[in-house]
């Protein structure tokens, strides 16, 4: 069953690269009373996500922070250190914290898994944003297959 507004988000971990190496993120804690924009994309380094999506979230960090979030999270189906890679390549440092679903255990929680392995790709995440409140869905934004408009950063940004 797909998550929706309303919903809690459902207890898990995901990593994040720390100076010490991989930490885990406890989703209970993470979301647990702030405001969270968190956004999923099918990879790192992958064309849309790396030329408009994540870009688009570090660009839009500062109006985000100015309506009330407190942190803007990007999560994906790989690992923490190609996250940590990609988040250096695209310079978030401060604005978006890189967070690594990597073996996809917390999109397919989310109901929100997609089969990818007629690209090569495996089991991956499906491309949204959302807006989670003290651990609680208050806006989601799922793309259909193939599109980029609804988990970019401008249209979560108006929902704020």
């Amino acid at each position: 069953m797909t998550i929706s507004i309303g919903d809690k988000i459902p207890s898990g971990n995901l990593i994040k690269v720390s100076e010490t190496g991989p930490e885990p993120v406890s989703t209970d804690t993470y979301f647990a009373g702030r405001k969270v924009a968190l956004f999923s994309v099918p990879g790192a380094f992958t064309p849309t996500c790396s030329a408009k999506h994540l870009p688009g979230f570090v660009e839009k960090a500062s109006d985000l922070m100015a309506k009330g979030i407190d942190e803007i999270a990007c999560t994906a189906v790989n690992d923490a250190f190609v996250m940590s890679a990609w988040g250096k390549a695209q310079g978030v440092d401060g604005k978006v914290t890189m967070l690594a679903d990597g073996n996809g255990d917390f999109v397919k929680s989310l109901g929100l898994d997609f089969d990818g392995s007629k690209f090569g790709m495996g089991s991956r995440g499906q491309r949204f944003s959302m807006l989670v409140n003290d651990g609680v869905v208050e806006q989601l934004n799922i793309e259909a297959g193939g599109e980029f408009r609804v988990s970019a950063a401008d249209y979560l940004l108006e929902q704020v």
